[in-house]
């Protein structure tokens, strides 16, 4: 498919501490399905977004984390690529972390356009992480955040211990089941985080660093 009448244009935004021992040749290793996709060579070629106020694909060397506010030109096929990215980061990730992906609708007008017509826009958001139990403690930090920021408009958030508790109980369940005999790490404990997975439509702003 060209890029160039590609009905979407694909926000990939997040930031994923690496390990320190993660070379750059690793980082473009892992991220070839992107670079690929955008029709580069090289992780260089493509690092930079098709929008110019955003920083695109940067590795900052100092902090050893990953930085991604990039936008791509694309299709719904764009999802193998960003599977295939999470496998990769996977083996270079220091701890768990969240990539947020917005899908934009380039021909869909929602004043002009046709009401019968609905919008290709979607949300989505993908975790990686070294191991299940360091991806389960971000989405449970992202839900927690997520509920207690609800929930405070309603209930003092001294009152909402409880809430968090549970939602550890589930986190802490779902754990279990995984590990069965199998042990791969620890349980995901209380803390401090922001929002849960999954995907949804609508339209969200483009963050910029």
């Amino acid at each position: 498919m060209s890029l160039s009448n590609a009905p979407l244009e694909i926000h990939v935004h997040g930031d994923v501490p690496l390990r320190p021992d993660v070379q750059f040749e690793q980082i473009q290793e892992a991220l070839k399905p992107l670079w690929k996709y955008g029709g580069a060579r090289s992780l260089a070629g493509a690092a930079q977004s098709i929008y110019e106020e955003e920083p695109g694909i940067r590795f900052e060397k100092k902090e050893h984390v990953l930085q991604i506010c990039w936008t791509v030109a694309g299709d719904e096929d764009f999802r193998q690529a960003l599977d295939e990215m999470c496998m990769g980061l996977n083996e270079l990730a220091q701890e768990g972390a969240a990539i947020e992906v917005t899908f934009y609708d380039v021909d869909f007008d929602e004043e002009e356009g046709d009401p019968e017509e609905d919008s290709r826009d979607d949300f989505a958001m993908l975790f990686v992480g070294p191991n299940p139990a360091a991806i389960m403690q971000v989405q449970r930090n992202l839900l927690v955040e997520d509920v207690v920021n609800l929930m405070e408009r309603h209930f003092d958030g001294s009152e909402l211990s409880g809430v968090v508790a549970e939602i550890d109980k589930l986190f802490g369940d779902r754990f279990d089941a995984l590990v069965s005999s199998l042990e791969i790490g620890k349980r995901p404990r209380g803390g401090t985080g922001g929002g849960a997975g999954g995907s949804h439509g609508g339209r969200r702003p483009r963050h910029l660093h």
